[in-house]
């Protein structure tokens, strides 16, 4: 009965982990925790058992704010009428081989 009338649920956290040889922090999952420390360290200990990755970045799952792949179309339409936005626009010198 205690348990029911002082139940206290932690928050939920996004983790992104950035490997040795990558540039970019990658989502790895998710996992619940009082603060925001306590997510780095259980991030840790769940997600990087093999060393894989040199930087853990946490973020509360409530602090996440995604558009709806369906409004794609609309949310990128005025993209298109930008030319200089498309990378055929550019001539790259020779000198520049792996842009």
């Amino acid at each position: 009965m205690a348990n029911e009338t002082n139940k206290l649920e932690w928050p939920l956290w996004e983790v992104f982990i950035r490997s040795k040889a990558g540039l970019d922090h990658k989502h790895a999952g998710s996992l619940h925790a009082a603060d925001a420390q306590m997510a780095i360290e259980n991030a840790r200990d769940v997600y990087t058992r093999r060393m894989e990755g040199i930087s853990i970045w946490v973020v509360e799952s409530k602090n996440i704010f995604a558009s709806d792949p369906k409004e794609a179309e609309s949310l990128y339409d005025p993209a298109n009428d930008k030319i200089y936005r498309h990378p055929t626009f550019y001539n790259l010198p020779d000198e520049v081989k792996y842009m």
